[in-house]
């Protein structure tokens, strides 16, 4: 893959335990995560669904040498427009965008691929920095999905109001000045090389009270809150001096990843109204061509080989099938599971690239859990698939422009392909 691909301008999760190749029903594994701000560790205050724990907060540091830092650079070519407070900007459209082309008659489709991570935090593990630089050294770009109170200070955390709970209450850690500094430096860096900032709206609220029980209403406030923090950093912060984000959050974001997998009928019935194009929320299918739910672009965690059976293609689901409850199993294991998760990814990956080209989704989350193995199993597929003929590694943005460039009728034939199915493209999309 080349260059030449891209141009400027309400239930609770399922996917844990698997058997059988059926997910588990109902099965939900509480996990105490420790949770850190300025690396003194703390037990959690809630458990959290095996399916989406939250993210360890610490602080880090990372920069990049083409993103702007200080007050706007005279470099600019004054066609930015500095948006509200100065926490946004437009600069036009995002650079390093696939290149949306209509299938050809008899054409096979592209495999496209979605590394997607939840949080976007840079913390002193630099994931955030190190993925981003991994999707741009591979020609691939990836849809980070924005945790708002990342944005928010401690000291402002009262500036959320979340549904069905306290004033300033979170089920993660809100992050220190130095949390939000860095971030917004990844944040800046990551859409200039044409990644995705999509949202995992705020406070990761799970089971009781939680996004599975929030009504049309509580989403929206949810979602509106997500746009403030985004919006609205620099009232929030004070960090006068900071370069604004090099994007409009309230024009671009298109999608985005619920808590713990919760709550997703009415989230689409309250993004829908405000233009977004996807939602990534569901809690799993198999690997199949995507469809649209209330006119909202489906993307779900997708079943992959596990074995003989399947498990939901996020990081934590072979976590909780591979040492349960901990995120610090057995280090005698580690290689074997590192091999097991790596080999996992790149079945299903093969599963489709030779058979159907469906789409193929993997969700993330920045963690060293069991020492690190999950980063370094999606580094190596990144590294194994994304420049391989015929792939595209995208972000869930730009496949949606891609599909909706399609013929429908197309799209409805690619749908009735099994994962596996290679048929004879020539004549099956003549």
């Amino acid at each position: 893959m080349t260059d030449e691909r891209r141009t400027g301008g309400g239930s609770r999760s399922r996917a844990v335990k698997v058997a059988a190749g059926v997910v588990a029903a109902g099965a939900v594994t509480a996990l105490a995560v420790s949770l850190t701000t300025g690396g003194s560790s703390t037990p959690a205050q809630q458990s959290l669904s095996a399916a989406d724990p939250a993210p360890t907060a610490t602080p880090s540091g990372s920069t990049g040498p083409s993103a702007p830092s200080g007050s706007p650079s005279p470099g600019w070519d004054g066609k930015v427009k500095v948006l509200g407070d100065g926490s946004t900007s437009d600069t036009g459209p995002q650079p390093n965008q696939l290149k949306i082309e209509k299938l050809k008659p008899g054409e096979k489709p592209p495999q496209f691929v979605v590394f997607s991570w939840d949080g976007a935090l840079e913390n002193d593990d630099h994931l955030f920095s190190r993925f981003r630089k991994l999707a741009k050294e591979n020609d691939a770009t990836m849809t980070f999905f924005l945790t708002g109170i990342y944005l928010l200070p401690q000291e402002k955390h009262d500036l959320y109001r979340p549904p069905q709970h306290d004033k300033g209450s979170a089920a993660i850690s809100f992050p220190t000045d130095r949390h939000v500094k860095e971030t917004l430096e990844q944040l800046r860096l990551a859409w200039q090389d044409g990644d995705e900032i999509g949202t995992h709206f705020n406070g990761h609220f799970c089971g009781p009270k939680g996004g599975g029980e929030w009504s049309v209403d509580e989403w929206r406030s949810e979602i509106e809150q997500a746009y403030s923090f985004v919006t609205n950093w620099k009232t929030n912060t004070g960090f006068a001096g900071e370069a604004p984000l090099p994007f409009d959050f309230r024009k671009d974001l298109a999608g985005g990843r619920a808590p713990c997998l919760e709550g997703q009928k009415n989230l689409i019935a309250a993004a829908k109204d405000l233009g977004w194009r996807y939602d990534a929320s569901s809690p799993g299918e198999f690997q199949v061509w995507p469809s649209k739910t209330n006119g909202v672009w489906n993307f779900p965690l997708q079943l992959l080989p596990f074995g003989d059976q399947q498990v939901l293609s996020m990081d934590f689901n072979f976590l909780a099938n591979q040492s349960g409850d901990s995120t610090q199993g057995d280090p005698r294991k580690y290689n074997a599971w590192e091999k097991q998760t790596r080999e996992g990814y790149l079945d299903g990956f093969e599963r489709v690239y030779n058979g159907s080209r469906a789409p193929l989704f993997i969700g993330n989350h920045f963690e060293t859990w069991n020492g690190g193995i999950y980063m370094q199993a999606i580094e190596d597929v990144v590294k194994t698939v994304c420049k391989k003929d015929g792939v595209h590694c995208v972000s869930f943005k730009e496949l949606a422009d891609w599909l909706d460039a399609q013929d429908p009728k197309v799209l409805e034939q690619l749908r009735r392909l099994d994962p596996a199915q290679a048929p004879d493209w020539p004549t099956y999309l003549k």
